[in-house]
C-alpha cells in the first residue's frame, strides 16, 4: 500500500512537471510568434536572423507572376515572357504586358505587379532622357540600371514605405560593352546575366538554362532555347502567340540598335519551326 501511494505521488509529479514544462513551451512560442510578427510588419528593421521579411514577401508575390525570360546572344539579346490569361472573357491587349521599351538601345521585361512596374519603367525612361538632353548620347545600360536599382533600394530602408513587388530583366546594347543583359529583384540588387529567368518556376527555369546554354549563341538559337525552358517550366500544356510575348534587342546593318517584338504570325511560325506549337485538337 506504501508502495502504490508512492507510485501515486511520483505520477502525479510528473503529470505537473510535463504540463509546466508544455505551458512554459506554449508561451515561449506565443513570444516568438509576438515578435516575428513585429519585424514582420516594418520594412526598415531586420529580424534576429538578419532577415528582412517585407522584401522577402515581395519576391514571392513574384514568384506566382508569369515568368519571363532572357538570353544573351553574340549578335543580340531576346526577351521571352508569359502572359497569364487570367478569364476567358478579357480582352485581350494589342500592346504588350511583358515587354516595354525604355529607350532605343534599352528593353525590359517584367514580372510581379504591373501597376509597380509602370512607375519604375516610368523613372526610367525619364532618366534616359534626361541623360541623353545632358549628354547628348544615349545613356550606359549599366548606368541606367543602376540607377533604377538606387530607388528601389530605397523603398526598402526608409519607414512607411513597401518594396516594389516587380523583378526585370533588362536588355540593352552600348559603345563601351556591347549587348547586356540584367536581372534586378525587389531589393535592389542586380547583376549581368548570359541567360536568366523570373517568375514562376524560375529556378527550374534556370536550371535548364544553365545545362543547355552555350557561348557563342546567336539570336535564332537563344529563341529556340527559350521557347524550350518555357514548354517545359509554364503551368499551361502548350504554347501559342495568346500566351507569349517574345522581343529582340539587335544591331541593323546601319550600326542603329533595333527593339522589335514579335507579331503573333510571326510568333506562331517559330513555335510551329522549333517543334512547341500547341498540338491540333481535330479530330
Amino acid at each position: 500500500m506504501l508502495a502504490s501511494a508512492c507510485e501515486r505521488r511520483a505520477r502525479d509529479y510528473c503529470f505537473a512537471h510535463c504540463d509546466q514544462r508544455s505551458r512554459r513551451h506554449r508561451r515561449a512560442s506565443q513570444a516568438l510568434a509576438k515578435m516575428s510578427r513585429r519585424y514582420d510588419s516594418r520594412t526598415t528593421i531586420f529580424s534576429p536572423e538578419g532577415r528582412l521579411y517585407q522584401v522577402e514577401y515581395a519576391m514571392e508575390a513574384i514568384g506566382n507572376a508569369g515568368s519571363a525570360i532572357g538570353i544573351l546572344a553574340k549578335d543580340g539579346v531576346v526577351l521571352v515572357g508569359e502572359k497569364k490569361v487570367t478569364s476567358k472573357l478579357l480582352q485581350t491587349s494589342t500592346s504588350t504586358e511583358k515587354m516595354y521599351k525604355i529607350d532605343d538601345h534599352v528593353a525590359c521585361a517584367v514580372a510581379g505587379i504591373m501597376s509597380d512596374a509602370n512607375i519604375l519603367i516610368n523613372t526610367a525612361r525619364v532618366q534616359a532622357q534626361r541623360y541623353t538632353y545632358a549628354y547628348q548620347e544615349p545613356m550606359p545600360v549599366e548606368q541606367l540600371v543602376q540607377s533604377l536599382c538606387d530607388t528601389k533600394q530605397g523603398y526598402t530602408q526608409f519607414g512607411g514605405l513597401r518594396p516594389f513587388g516587380v523583378s526585370f530583366l533588362f536588355a540593352g546594347w552600348d559603345k563601351n560593352y556591347g549587348f547586356q543583359l540584367y536581372m534586378s529583384d525587389p531589393s535592389g540588387n542586380y547583376g549581368g546575366w548570359k541567360a536568366a529567368a523570373i517568375g514562376a518556376n524560375n529556378q527550374a527555369a534556370q536550371s535548364i538554362l544553365k545545362q543547355d546554354y552555350k557561348d557563342e549563341i546567336n539570336r535564332e538559337e537563344a529563341i529556340q532555347l527559350a521557347l524550350k525552358v518555357l514548354s517545359k517550366t509554364m503551368d499551361s500544356t502548350s504554347l501559342t502567340s495568346d500566351k507569349l510575348e517574345l522581343a529582340e534587342v539587335f544591331l541593323m546593318p546601319s550600326g542603329n540598335v533595333k527593339y522589335q517584338v514579335c507579331s503573333p504570325e510571326s510568333l506562331n511560325k517559330l513555335l510551329a519551326k522549333f517543334g512547341v506549337a500547341q498540338p491540333s485538337t481535330e479530330a
